[in-house]
């Protein structure tokens, strides 16, 4: 079991990840924007976050970059899930510090595929 924190403001999809998820066996914090995110990132220590790209107040970009200068929060897994999938967008994604990039649509079957090789340590 694995603690997540996914953030992702557009609540049926958030829902539906969390859901999707907590039915595999993890532990799951969630965040509807980059400000909860960041407290969430600061009071707890997780394995994985997914972050969305386009949120309010800060953007998942913005919440990588912070996190990236954390000096405890380094070694924390990143996925962006983004429906911005261009190649230049991709790019400026992982320079800021993630660890993968997934773009959406994507199905929940996948989203679990990449996240338990994420965890257990193959490249996704």
């Amino acid at each position: 079991m694995a603690k997540i924190l996914l953030a992702e403001d557009e609540e049926v999809l958030r829902m539906l990840v969390v859901d999707t998820l907590e039915d595999e066996g993890h532990d799951i914090d969630e965040a509807c924007d980059g400000e909860e995110a960041l407290e969430l990132i600061k009071q707890n220590d997780y394995d994985l976050i997914l972050l969305d790209y386009m949120m309010p107040i800060y953007t998942g970009l913005e919440v990588i970059q912070q996190v990236r200068q954390m000096p405890d929060k380094k070694h924390v897994k990143i996925m962006m899930l983004s429906a911005k999938s261009q190649q230049a967008d991709q790019q400026r994604v992982l320079d800021a510090g993630a660890d993968y990039f997934m773009a959406k649509p994507y199905s929940p079957l996948e989203l679990v595929q990449r996240i338990e090789a994420i965890l257990h340590g193959e490249d996704a």
